[in-house]
């Protein structure tokens, strides 16, 4: 697991430890949080009981995956929501032409809380979209609720002036395993 960092440390946010792991293996991408917060530190959305895809999950407390093919620029964006609600964009370069995937029906995700603890993962088969055998280029992200004080952006790495999670320079090389 590696750290991610908030964009902007604030006093409000001391206590809250958040790391992501991804593993590329076979054409799927397989992501793992883990979020360790004072309690009531991070407001999470409530489940609505059916988890669909849904716009907009970057307005609250959201966990993403980016992913792109080394030299290319079209990229896709992963959002799932800690309520179960998920999307998955497709973008043909740095912030352009957002739509979602018709080809993920769902996101295949679980969810572990303990203690305050929270533990989600998901995995998605991008092997129709990314030659499996070789690497890919990831950032995890996470954007972060706190009731009190709003939205705070977290990311393996920030590569601006600005929390932009979509600037390809923050997106780390992953190579296939197994």
């Amino acid at each position: 697991m590696q750290l991610l960092h908030p964009f902007e440390p604030q006093p409000w946010l001391q206590g809250t430890k958040l790391s992501g792991e991804a593993q590329w293996q076979e054409g799927e991408l397989q992501v793992v949080f883990a979020l360790q917060a004072p309690d009531d530190a991070v407001l999470q959305p409530c489940a609505g009981g059916w988890r669909q895809r849904r716009d907009g999950l970057w307005q609250s407390t959201c966990f993403e995956a980016f992913v792109g093919a080394p030299g290319q620029e079209s990229y896709w964006e992963i959002n799932l929501s800690p309520n179960g609600d998920w999307n998955v964009y497709a973008l043909s370069a740095y912030r352009q032409s957002l739509r979602p995937v018709a080809e993920f029906q769902a996101l295949p995700y679980s969810l572990r809380t303990q203690q305050g603890d929270l533990q989600i993962s998901f995995q998605l088969d991008f092997g129709q979209l990314l030659n499996p055998s070789l690497p890919i280029e990831v950032s995890l992200t996470a954007v972060l609720h706190h009731p009190n004080h709003g939205l705070s952006y977290w990311a393996w790495q920030h590569g601006g002036a600005e929390a932009d999670f979509h600037r390809r320079a923050s997106f780390q090389l992953l190579q296939p395993s197994g």
